[in-house]
């Protein structure tokens, strides 16, 4: 036998292909705003369209009944003026079949009368009261007419026009008010569909217009001005308009202008800082001369030398620590945090232990309040220079007081954190100085002081999730608390 020719076979891998390709545009088109706003200006239309048929094929259906009673009414009238008062078979077959009706009776003066009548009904009948029915009963009699089964008869009570005192009660097949129903529900569709397509296209035209659009022009300038944001030439445009959208535009263009600004200022500062950079290595090095000599000269047996040579030496010893400060911070930015757990009782004493020595205060008073069951996640050199910095400028702002200095630490503990409070006995921090207390250069209290303790103190603080603040502060002493992780 010969061979039946067999269809060429699909490419091997170009169905996966193609529905891959298919769902890369479904999608792109649910990921994009167009995409998002043409699938929600259809899903609120076809809502609409469902919404607006029930009650539509509600009002068709009862129309449908009224002209049944209407014309049942007709008939009944028609039997009424028949000649002799009687109407043979044929003339009732007649009168039945222009009301399309299988049976027609009516209550007139309280009467009930059977006027027409074709013979028994042989098959399930559902009735409608058009006079007492409500809306919500005409939706629900509609969807039953809708699934009904085949072969079922329809009985309608109505009250017809011109005649109120008057029911007219009338049995009908119920296949061709399904019919009409059928044809009325296509006929709804195809009308719907083109409406809302209309309706659609000018929604969907309008809102890209005048929001989807702007929002993308938004979202491309952004992504330009992060390619490449020291370009003057990628600044958006603002178009001007008085909504929120308009606000955006101007409010980005503001904010790009800002951040190239930030930025140019930031180069500067960047080569700003290498010169100071070298000039403070430079620096160093006269001044570590300078520390020799004034050394020699602080050991001279003439005792106004000697004078002179200490307070030469306590200059050079701030310079150096100025220009040590400087370098210090001068540095991009800080190493992130590496936490472990540490105790935290161990790492004040030994960040005050250094305080002490560095500051060379021996008189001061160390009272550790903190118990050995307090541990730290924190980076175990960034806390000793938290508290290295703090406990330093306490010694330096009690070393001007008379009084006795006392050094305490105590600790608060909160959901998460610990609260240290670091407290001295000086003077109190000068009103002057509070406003600029964490900011660089220009936070210190004592003359000579570079006012970057508190500052790197802080950051620190802050690159563990916790912070540095005052108090309180006043004659009596100071108070600083320092919050970190637990």
């Amino acid at each position: 036998m010969p061979e039946t020719p067999q269809p060429p076979a699909a490419p091997t891998g170009a169905l996966p292909r193609l529905g891959r390709a298919i769902a890369a545009v479904c999608r792109g088109m649910i990921e994009s705003l167009p995409g998002q706003l043409l699938m929600l200006t259809v899903g609120f239309i076809a809502i609409g369209v469902v919404l607006v048929y029930f009650p539509a094929s509600a009002g068709f259906r009862l129309q449908w009944m009224m002209d049944r009673a209407e014309a049942a009414h007709l008939a009944a009238l028609a039997a009424d003026v028949a000649p002799g008062g009687a109407l043979g078979e044929d003339e009732v077959w007649a009168l039945l079949a222009g009301a399309d009706a299988v049976a027609v009776s009516r209550v007139r003066d309280g009467m009930n009368e059977l006027v027409l009548y074709a013979g028994p009904i042989d098959g399930e009948l559902a009735e409608s009261d058009v006079r007492t029915t409500g809306w919500i009963g005409h939706v629900r009699d509609t969807i039953e007419t809708m699934t009904a089964p085949p072969g079922r008869f329809l009985r309608i009570r109505a009250t017809p026009m011109g005649r109120p005192g008057e029911l007219i009660d009338v049995i009908v097949h119920e296949a061709p008010l399904k019919e009409a129903l059928a044809v009325f529900s296509r006929r709804y569709l195809v009308y719907s569909a083109l409406i809302a397509l209309a309706v659609g296209t000018i929604i969907y035209l309008a809102l890209f217009y005048m929001f989807v659009r702007p929002m993308r022009r938004l979202a491309n300038a952004m992504i330009r001005f992060r390619g490449a944001p020291d370009d003057p030439a990628l600044t958006i445009r603002p178009g001007g308009a008085r909504n929120e959208i308009g606000q955006a535009e101007a409010e980005l263009a503001r904010m790009q202008a800002e951040i190239r600004q930030a930025l140019l200022q930031r180069e500067r500062l960047a080569a700003l800082g290498e010169a100071v950079a070298t000039i403070n290595h430079d620096l160093r090095n006269v001044l570590a001369s300078a520390q020799l000599v004034s050394d020699r000269l602080a050991m001279d047996s003439d005792d106004r030398v000697r004078g002179m040579g200490e307070r030469l030496v306590r200059a050079v010893d701030r310079g150096v620590r100025l220009c040590e400060a400087t370098l210090e911070f001068g540095r991009a930015e800080e190493s992130p945090p590496v936490r472990r757990n540490i105790v935290l009782t161990e790492l004040l004493e030994e960040a005050a232990r250094d305080a002490l020595l560095v500051e060379g205060q021996a008189q001061v008073d160390w009272r550790n309040r903190v118990g050995a069951e307090h541990q730290l996640n924190a980076d175990p050199d960034h806390g000793h220079r938290i508290f290295l910095n703090l406990f330093r400028n306490a010694i330096q702002a009690m070393s001007a007081n008379s009084a006795a200095a006392v050094l305490e630490v105590v600790v608060v503990s909160e959901p998460g954190f610990c609260r240290i409070e670091v407290s001295d006995t000086g003077p109190g921090v000068p009103q002057r100085a509070q406003d600029n207390l964490f900011r660089p250069f220009a936070g210190s209290t004592k003359r000579g002081g570079t006012g970057l303790g508190l500052s790197i103190a802080r950051d620190l603080a802050r690159a563990h999730g916790g912070d540095v603040e005052l108090v309180s502060t006043g004659p009596g002493g100071t108070v600083f608390a320092v919050r970190l992780p637990v």
